[in-house]
């Protein structure tokens, strides 16, 4: 078994999800300055990402459900994910965002799976609030590890871009910064340069 796992906002897609629903919103400024602090390593994930999610509280739920299906991709995200399954790849992405954009994407994408976060709603209505398996910062290593075991997994390749993802990197076989941070691309053993992800067959 080989896995790859790619981190979602700014690595498949090229936006954050949570920016681009702040702005739709009205709190674009707020959420942005927060989740430049969390990718960057300078504040705790989670704390930034419940708080985050706060500011949407009230938005309209078809609103947001139409803006996470919306997101742009990165150029070679369908050939990149293609080109891993081909060679023998189950291909994955663990995302921080939210369910309802991850799981648009799994089927657009073709991927194997999606983990991700669910955004609560009442009456159409977001109530601010979030739960699911990636809400802390190193919730990303936790699952990757089980999913390991589980499978049994003999070669991991890792992709990622923020901080959050740096936590993966010790258990893969080959750890890539895209579209990364400074302190990702540290941590990193490969560091793409491009914003196309099909050069990420070229290097593994």
């Amino acid at each position: 078994m080989k896995l790859a796992v790619f981190d979602f906002d700014s690595t498949l897609v090229n936006a954050e999800t949570l920016e681009i629903l702040g702005d739709v919103y009205g709190v674009g400024d707020e959420v942005r300055s927060s989740t430049a602090q969390a990718m960057e390593g300078k504040a705790d994930f989670y704390t930034s990402l419940v708080s985050r999610v706060a500011l949407l509280k009230g938005m309209d739920f078809e609103v947001a459900k139409k803006v996470c299906e919306s997101l742009p991709l990165h150029q070679g995200a369908h050939e990149v994910v293609q080109g891993l399954q081909a060679r023998g790849y189950k291909v994955v992405c663990f995302s921080g965002g939210f369910k309802l954009a991850t799981s648009f994407f799994k089927k657009k994408l073709g991927l194997d799976a999606d983990f991700s976060n669910t955004l609560h709603v009442h009456e159409e209505r977001l109530e601010g609030l979030v739960s699911g398996p990636m809400m802390r910062g190193n919730s990303k290593f936790e699952m990757l590890q089980s999913l390991q075991q589980l499978l049994e997994v003999q070669h991991t390749i890792v992709v990622g871009d923020g901080a959050n993802d740096i936590c993966m990197f010790s258990l893969a076989d080959v750890s890539i910064a895209f579209n990364a941070k400074a302190i990702v691309q540290q941590h990193a053993k490969i560091v793409v340069h491009s914003l196309d992800l099909q050069e990420i067959l070229e290097v593994v």
